[in-house]
């Protein structure tokens, strides 16, 4: 008899079918999505200490261009930049100087910076008729988590969820790392053609060859000990990274001191991925902290900026180049966005009409699942 599937493994038991071709071309379909998923979800919009006090800063959140408004003694307050008298944008450039009022470049209606709420209205001067109460801003829900500072447009939102948890960082000094080095790039394809990609291994033995030197498990087409066939929960867990290596760096070795508070698990699993759908991962390891989120721009066009988080202690060290430590990762990114592309290019075939899953991609099962329920919930 062969190697059979634990009822507690991910694995799906069947092959179903994945989402249809014009979820990843139509421009229907990505104006739906912008306007249920990415307009009613938590979106990462960067590290809170990259908004400085006594400034404001673009941000865009799905299609909607979004002022961040941190007042000089920190706090933070987010706005549609979009001006309710004509609909002019409020700020021009990427950041600009932050006082007590954000004032429409147009016309000079002047709004709290605070609250949004419409203070003059220039030269002009309006009848009775005109409730200056509803003549606001239209704000925009701010919060942060682990330094991070995510944005949501819905006037009601929910909980902020990640897939493993929220606390699941708590070991790490999050608040308090620096980001060190940045990458942005542009890739041709869908956003979700990004997401699915991660969310699988079948790839990673023809696509990623230093990825699997570097995670054995990974040679196998499989992310964890729990997607074998095989598998018992009595199995004892793995280091997964390779014998000697302790961090993703080129040399396997830390890059500087490793985080004190990590437990045995956290230390021997070499890494923790933490996904918040729809616009952020972050890789935890023992001695750094990578970030990457996700911009839609177009039906086949997406933005991927990704950071890299260091103790203060650590980009402190004679001659630290966080470049060199990012490479590792940047060579595994560059391999996923040209794998990405080649997905999204075949999927234009007039004879794709859909993916059929297999067992291994269990994750973008729930993904498909996950998308389609908000846009059927929100429509």
């Amino acid at each position: 008899m062969g190697l059979e599937r634990h009822p507690l493994s991910p694995r799906l038991a069947r092959c179903p079918e994945g989402l249809p071709r014009e979820a990843y071309q139509d421009a229907a379909w990505f104006a739906r999505e912008m306007a249920t998923v990415f307009s009613r979800q938590w979106v990462m919009a960067g590290r809170l200490a990259d908004f400085m006090p006594g400034q404001m800063q673009r941000v865009q959140v799905g299609t909607a261009p979004v002022i961040v408004a941190r007042a000089a003694d920190g706090a933070v307050s987010a706005f549609h930049n979009s001006c309710p008298h004509r609909g002019s944008e409020l700020c021009r450039a990427e950041r600009e100087p932050l006082g007590k009022l954000i004032r429409c470049p147009y016309h000079a209606f002047a709004f709290s910076a605070l609250d949004g709420a419409l203070v003059a209205t220039g030269h002009a001067v309006p009848t009775a008729d005109f409730d200056r109460s509803a003549h606001g801003l239209r704000s925009v829900a701010c919060r942060e988590w682990n330094g991070f500072l995510f944005l949501n447009l819905n006037a009601s939102p929910g909980d902020l969820h990640a897939d493993v948890g929220l606390r699941t960082l708590d070991n790490w000094p999050m608040a308090s790392l620096v980001t060190g080095h940045r990458w942005e790039t542009e890739i041709a394809c869908n956003w979700k053609t990004f997401w699915e990609n991660y969310s699988e291994c079948l790839h990673c033995p023809g696509i990623h060859p230093e990825l699997c030197d570097m995670v054995p498990i990974y040679g196998k087409g499989i992310m964890g000990q729990s997607e074998a066939l095989g598998w018992t929960p009595q199995e004892p867990a793995q280091p997964n990274l390779r014998t000697g290596a302790k961090s993703w760096t080129l040399t396997g070795e830390p890059c500087g001191p490793v985080f004190p508070g990590l437990s045995d698990a956290e230390r021997l699993a070499g890494y923790s991925f933490v996904t918040l759908w729809p616009s952020t991962y972050i890789v935890a390891h023992v001695d750094y902290v990578r970030s990457v989120r996700i911009q839609p721009l177009a039906p086949e066009r997406t933005r991927l900026i990704a950071e890299w988080h260091f103790p203060e202690a650590t980009l402190a060290q004679d001659g630290f180049d966080a470049a060199a430590v990012a490479g590792f990762a940047k060579i595994v990114m560059e391999q996923d966005g040209a794998a990405s592309e080649m997905n999204q290019r075949g999927m234009r075939s007039p004879v794709f009409r859909a993916a059929r899953l297999m067992p291994e991609e269990y994750e973008i099962h729930r993904f498909h699942q996950w998308v389609l329920s908000e846009m059927e919930t929100h429509a």
